[in-house]
């Protein structure tokens, strides 16, 4: 529901009872009763708390199917409990916190359905009193006009009677002469005073009508003052309603702190589990160092032991050498007697062999030293790989309790997410569909100088501070309220975290849709565009799409997958260009019928889901935002611009981005969303542009579409069957996001320029007209398919 603003005319009690037997300043006065004792909410109904009132089965019920009991009624005190109604659940319940949620969602959903009802019936008594008020009017008017007649006709006959009495005495004098002559003139004054009688007749009733029209005068002069502390009333109302949003904005801040601790737990929780898998891989190395150096070892001792082996063999053999040497020279003595020479060299042969025996003993000692210490390293390589697999088990069964502790944490969050959105989308419902934002550009040196001072100031009070903008014109000060104002010291940044969760519900599956208007000058194209070269001076455009892929970059650890596409168009003299088009030439003149691709039929077409799709236009596949950099340059190259005498570089036609956002879900669950950005052309009057040519069909071709979006916006605003869409292609492109069921936000650009006061103030005029529209709900275009159940809630 549209915010309620100074500019919607007020609601007003009925003088009679045209409307129903209860007189509607009665619930004025219920909601504004506190601490008056017993009221009444109707004619014998007793006041009691909220407790009470959610104890009755009635409410009850109402609470569990608003659409069954639509004329339930609430006090003041049942609103504020419901509103400052607190949770009850423990900390980390999740479910129970949702399901109070959940409840506290359906009777807020009910009293906003009966305030909308009662805001209605408001309505309606405003405009038939409105009527009735122009119909008395209508009257004194005809019966003072009736008055003026009468008067002249008098002031003739008057005039006539004064003639008549002149020639009656010319008559008298000349009667001897002429008797027949007498005679006619006594007749003819005879029908002149019953003229006069008859004449004063009328002057009787006339006085007559004019003490009644006087009653109803002074009737209507009490009613006015009656609508004039009904709207005091109402504005206060309009303050409470503003604090309690306030409220349910601090709730959500705390929902949103709440998030914010869980990731950041669960980011720990992937560190020390990163950690953990380091250390794991690490033992599992050490471990494979200790088996291959045991084996190693194992091979070393094997090696040791054949030497040892063969070192025996050695040392057998030469014992068995010995031995036969020995038993041959006791042979070679008895048989032959050999010389002692023979002897000598035997015993030389003898000592050598001893000595290679000895040496041989000493390396047999020293392998087996080697072969003990073998030995004891493979009995501690044993310890360290027993130790190492004791760890690895244990390591690994915190592993698992992490990932369980991790996926438990991922449902959390998911909820957290579904959760996050649902309320975030109920807030977006509740402040509005179409909202509207105003922004004021500093004064530039080009600028008048105004005589009078500033002529643009913004109010302090609690109720409009930061929402309420006064334009003075001529000494008059022009009041107008807004969802959000921006003064001229507002940043680029500034301005974007406003519409930042706008921009969130895009990837969320919803339709949004934010376009700038206000005069040529005002700094819509900065505001939309900026310039992206300047990281602090990029605009709305830039800001939203790097959100875009930061936000869809963040929820690939959620299992989503996102697919882009992004167009990019102008409408200019009526006619739709591509400017993503490789067979346009940059630069070129965009009057000239060769700047047209042949055979292209751009054709704006709906379909039955309200998505809306031009014909032949180029569309391209993103994937980051470079490549949506590269096409922002494209199509700022091939926009019409041209020179008046109120800026140097006018945009000349109505620019349309669209990114389209389709994502998957690990869950089999889909999603589809789009996000429209739309700069349009400024409005201007031809005696201030000085358009001459070209650049005059130019003019007259926006301000004629521009005109066309006013009048869609009035039918809208009055609720008219017929809305003409199809005035305008503009109009028709947008259709979607004006009377369907997507997010709309508008940017109102003024400027402070004192020669451009007239501008700006048709600009915020019809932004408060935007302002009191009322749409449909947006829906989320998302499906589940066999979703797990801890999704579900989603």
């Amino acid at each position: 529901m549209a915010s309620r603003n100074q500019n919607r005319p007020p609601r007003s009690p009925s003088t009679g009872k045209e409307l129903g037997d209860e007189n509607p300043l009665d619930k004025r006065r219920r909601l504004g009763a506190v601490g008056r004792g017993a009221g009444s909410i109707g004619t014998g109904r007793t006041r009691q708390p909220f407790s009470a009132v959610n104890n009755r089965p009635e409410v009850t019920a109402a609470v569990a199917a608003p659409e069954e009991c639509p004329h339930h009624e609430f006090t003041k005190e049942e609103v504020g409990a419901i509103l400052n109604e607190k949770l009850k659940a423990k900390k980390f319940d999740l479910k129970a916190k949702y399901e109070h949620a959940a409840d506290h969602n359906k009777r807020l959903k009910l009293c906003v359905k009966w305030f909308q009802q009662c805001d209605e019936n408001h309505v309606l008594e405003a405009e038939k009193l409105k009527n009735s008020l122009e119909s008395v009017v209508k009257d004194a008017l005809i019966q003072k006009n009736k008055e003026e007649e009468l008067n002249s006709i008098i002031s003739e006959l008057r005039d006539n009677n004064t003639s008549l009495q002149e020639k009656l005495s010319k008559e008298v004098s000349e009667k001897l002469d002429a008797i027949e002559r007498h005679i006619t003139e006594n007749d003819a004054r005879i029908t002149a005073e019953k003229l006069v009688a008859s004449l004063k007749e009328e002057l009787e009733r006339a006085q007559q009508e004019i003490a009644t029209a006087n009653e109803r005068a002074t009737s209507l002069d009490n009613t006015h003052k009656r609508l004039q502390e009904y709207i005091l009333s109402l504005q206060q109302y309009n303050s409470k309603l503003i604090n309690d949003l306030e409220t349910v904005c601090e709730s959500l801040k705390r929902v949103e702190r709440e998030k914010l601790t869980i990731v950041e737990n669960l980011s720990t929780l992937r560190c020390h589990c990163s950690s953990l898998q380091e250390q794991l891989i690490s033992s599992r190395v050490s471990q494979d160092d200790a088996v291959k150096q045991k084996e190693t070892l194992l091979n070393e001792v094997k090696c040791l032991q054949g030497e040892l082996q063969q070192v025996r063999d050695d040392r057998d053999r030469q014992m068995s050498q010995v031995q036969v040497l020995s038993t041959e020279i006791e042979k070679h003595k008895e048989s032959t007697g050999s010389s002692l020479a023979e002897l000598d060299n035997m015993t030389m042969k003898w000592k050598s062999f001893e000595d290679t025996c000895s040496s041989q003993r000493e390396q047999i000692r020293i392998l087996e030293l080697q072969l003990a210490s073998a030995n004891e390293k493979l009995k501690m390589t044993d310890l360290s790989a027993s130790e190492t697999r004791m760890e690895y088990l244990e390591k690994k069964r915190m592993v698992e309790e992490l990932k369980d502790q991790l996926v438990d944490m991922e449902h959390k969050l998911v909820d957290g997410e579904n959760l996050r959105k649902k309320l975030h989308n109920t807030i977006l419902e509740l402040k509005g569909n179409i909202r509207v934002f105003c922004r004021v550009r500093p004064l530039l040196p080009d600028d008048g100088v105004a005589t009078e001072g500033a002529i643009v100031s913004y109010p302090t009070s609690t109720e409009s501070l930061g929402r309420g903008i006064d334009l003075k014109q001529s000494g008059q000060k022009y009041p107008f309220t807004f969802d959000k104002v921006f003064n001229h010291e507002a940043s680029q940044q500034d301005v974007f975290v406003e519409i930042s969760q706008l921009v969130q519900s895009a990837l969320d599956g919803y339709k949004v849709c934010i376009f700038a208007y206000g005069q040529t000058g005002s700094g819509k194209t900065y505001t939309m565009m900026g310039r992206p070269e300047i990281p602090e001076q990029k605009g709305l455009i830039p800001r939203s799409l790097e959100q875009i892929f930061q936000s869809s970059q963040s929820l690939k650890a959620q299992g989503w997958k996102y697919k882009m596409q992004a167009s990019m168009l102008e409408i200019y003299n009526e006619t739709i260009r591509d400017l993503l088009s490789n067979n346009r030439s940059v630069g070129s003149d965009p009057t000239c019928p060769e700047n047209a691709i042949f055979g292209k039929q751009y054709t704006i077409k709906h379909d039955a889901n309200g998505n809306t799709y031009v014909s032949d236009l180029t569309i391209v596949d993103v994937s980051g935002i470079t490549e949506i950099s590269s096409l922002l340059r494209q199509a700022a190259q091939s926009r019409s611009v041209g020179k008046t005498q109120m800026n140097e570089q006018s945009s000349r036609s109505h620019m349309v981005f669209t990114l389209r956002i389709s994502g998957t879900n690990e869950h089999r669950a889909t999603s589809a969303g789009s996000l429209n950005l739309v700069d349009l052309a400024g409005s201007e009057r031809l005696s201030r542009s000085g358009a001459t040519g070209d650049r005059l069909k130019e003019t007259q071709a926006i301000n004629k579409s521009l005109s066309c979006l006013s009048d869609v916006i009035f039918a809208l605003a009055k609720k008219d069957d017929h809305v003409p869409f199809r005035n305008s292609k503009l109009t028709y492109l947008l259709q979607p996001c004006l009377g369907g069921d997507s997010k709309t936000l508008m940017f109102v650009n003024v400027s402070p320029d004192p020669t451009s006061v007239g501008e700006s103030l048709c600009s915020l005029r019809f932004a408060a007209r935007v302002n009191a529209c009322e749409i449909g709900v947006p829906r989320r275009q998302m499906t589940l398919q066999h979703v797990d159940s801890r999704l579900s809630c989603g």
